[in-house]
């Protein structure tokens, strides 16, 4: 076995291969203290079982749409290969939070190849405690104190990434005057931001950044806004939902960028790409494309490497 001491860990909250897998995802996810904010561990531990049942033979029929598993899993296996490939000194692997390969067997097989230093790469560009704080105190009291960590901080800034970004939106239509953008997040409950989450400030701050890129390069597209999607439950969440945006582009062209994704997953190709444009098409929107995410595309590997420093 390759001694490896330097490690990149790209972190993610993975996703379901089989319904067994999709009940253990959302029993992992809602057991979770910063998804379900209650203190206490036994009332969170019954609310997660009680939504766990209500909710997984509808969320398996969404899966059943889309190849009966998430798509997130193969294609961060064939970004880990990719940047194995390209990083001379440097081994890489993938730490899912509520699926395998959990935290404590990548932790592991880093002690097995002998690491001594752990970057962790969180897979979200903005910072969320439902995201990055979550798999990143995961994974470090999974690890304990074997290794030097060092954590990356929130990367949606970094221009080679946008750079990617953009590149993939360019490549999405031929006429981008036609059509309206629009950069899609994952909602988030108002309560949480209003706690002091950043995530709200970051998209905003991330859309703005795009936007200027776009309009450097020419790339005019007759609208470009922002609106949030998964929205569960009875609180209010962050707004404007993609469910509302929607209905501003009726005998219009829309494409959705998922500005919060950075490997397609179950809530690109079927929440996005089926269950939304159905959707768009009842409310009589005349062209819905959906953005693939970066998955392993060739600027996203010069990001990562950019971004955490390695050659």
């Amino acid at each position: 076995m390759k001694e490896c001491k330097k490690s990149l860990v790209l972190l993610n909250m993975g996703g379901a291969r089989n319904k067994n897998e999709l009940e253990l995802f959302l029993t992992n996810m809602f057991n979770d203290k910063n998804i379900l904010t209650i203190k206490s561990n036994f009332l969170r531990s019954l609310i997660a079982k009680f939504i766990v049942k209500s909710r997984k033979d509808s969320a398996w029929e969404n899966y059943e749409k889309i190849g009966n598993r998430s798509p997130i899993n193969p294609l961060t296996e064939k970004l880990v290969h990719r940047l194995n490939d390209e990083l001379d000194e440097v081994c890489v692997h993938q730490a899912m939070r509520y699926t395998p390969p959990f935290a404590n067997e990548v932790v592991k097989e880093l002690e097995n190849k002998k690491a001594k230093d752990v970057i962790l790469f969180p897979m979200y560009p903005q910072y969320s405690t439902t995201t990055t704080k979550s798999s990143v105190e995961d994974f470090i009291e999974a690890a304990g104190r074997r290794f030097h960590i060092e954590v990356i901080e929130p990367f949606y800034q970094n221009r080679t990434f946008n750079e990617a970004i953009v590149d993939t939106i360019k490549n999405s239509v031929e006429k981008y005057e036609e059509y309206n953008l629009i950069f899609s997040a994952h909602g988030l409950p108002q309560k949480i931001v209003d706690s002091g989450d950043p995530y709200e400030k970051q998209i905003n701050e991330h859309v703005e950044i795009l936007s200027s890129i776009l309009k450097e390069k020419k790339i005019n597209f007759k609208s470009i806004s922002l609106a949030y999607q998964s929205k569960v439950g009875p609180l209010k969440w962050l707004e404007p939902s993609l469910d509302d945006a929607l209905t501003k582009y009726r005998n219009e062209k829309v494409l959705i960028y998922p500005i919060a994704f950075l490997i397609d997953n179950s809530e690109t190709d079927f929440e996005l790409s089926i269950e939304y444009k159905e959707k768009a098409q009842e409310i009589g929107v005349l062209d819905y494309k959906v953005c693939k995410c970066l998955n392993d595309s060739d600027l996203f590997i010069k990001a990562i490497k950019e971004i955490c420093n390695l050659k």
